[in-house]
């Protein structure tokens, strides 16, 4: 009995086309080698399986019964070993998965909000698995946890896959009645106003929008800090609290008005991260192009 151990799996080739020809030299062609490496061959084959297998006639070579046994499964042995070798397609109608993304509020609905959209009309069988963005992101990356996450380069380590999706920029957010309006467009008038600010944890009571007065020997007053944007634009919306807001998540927001800050204040860049594993993973590829494609530079 052959060992799988010790089998030489190649040989399975020779066996597939000396059934089909019928014939050493016609297999000798269809594999590109020389008769006689096809004759050394069916030689390892035939004490391989312990079997003639194939016994000579006027009209060339006839399969033993243990050799005709063979020729459907070695079909399927060899297409699936094919199947197997051949690069993987994804087509992206008939696909179902589950697609796991790591995202701070602010990328949930400025990047993800518009991405189920897509995905409902083009992929309608993948699922979306939305979760925080945790200090351990790239070990779920790694070990499989997470197949993408949506970060700064400052949260990115350098060993992850990493393609840039936008700079965003900020803009002062005030609810379209605010009496003191037309002051929120001058630095002495934004300075004078009560504002809020989002912390993850709801405990900062400084940001970007701080450092930027600093160095202008200026500063604000921060009555609000908040763990979401959602509630951030829920209270500006709300009472005359002002706030300095990423500017794509204020464009269908009704209620509120957004205007350029009266100083300079740093934006940040938003990274689509992902494992070196999932590199060259076709699904994968398709729907990190189509996120990074969804966003306008």
């Amino acid at each position: 009995m052959a060992d799988i151990k010790t089998f030489d799996l190649n040989l399975l080739r020779t066996l597939a086309a000396l059934l089909e020809t019928r014939s050493v030299s016609r297999a000798a062609d269809r594999l590109g080698v020389t008769q006689p490496a096809v004759s050394g061959m069916l030689a390892r084959l035939r004490e391989a399986l312990d079997d003639p297998l194939f016994v000579r006639t006027q009209r060339g070579i006839l399969p033993t019964p243990r050799a005709e046994s063979m020729t459907r499964q070695l079909a399927s042995v060899l297409g699936g070993v094919e199947e197997l070798l051949q690069a993987e397609t994804f087509d992206p109608m008939r696909a179902k998965l589950t697609l796991r993304v790591a995202a701070t509020d602010y990328a949930q609905r400025a990047v993800l909000l518009p991405f189920i959209g897509q995905l409902r009309q083009q992929a309608p069988g993948v699922l979306l698995s939305v979760r925080p963005v945790t200090s351990d992101f790239a070990r779920e990356l790694a070990e499989g946890d997470l197949d993408m996450a949506l970060v700064t380069p400052e949260m990115a380590p350098g060993r992850l896959k990493a393609k840039k999706l936008f700079d965003e920029t900020y803009v002062t957010l005030l609810r379209a009645d605010h009496p003191r309006r037309s002051e929120a467009a001058t630095l002495d008038g934004f300075c004078a106003m009560e504002h809020a600010l989002m912390s993850h944890d709801g405990t900062a009571f400084a940001g970007p929008t701080d450092a930027a007065l600093e160095k202008l020997g200026r500063c604000r007053k921060v009555v609000a800090s908040v763990p979401n944007f959602t509630i951030l634009i829920d209270l500006i919306r709300r009472s005359d609290i002002i706030a300095l807001v990423p500017s794509r998540l204020v464009t269908a927001e009704t209620g509120v008005v957004a205007m350029p800050p009266p100083l300079q204040v740093e934006g940040f860049r938003k990274l689509l991260t992902w494992h070196d594993r999932l590199h060259q993973d076709p699904a994968q590829k398709w729907l990190r192009d189509k996120m990074a494609d969804g966003m306008p530079g």
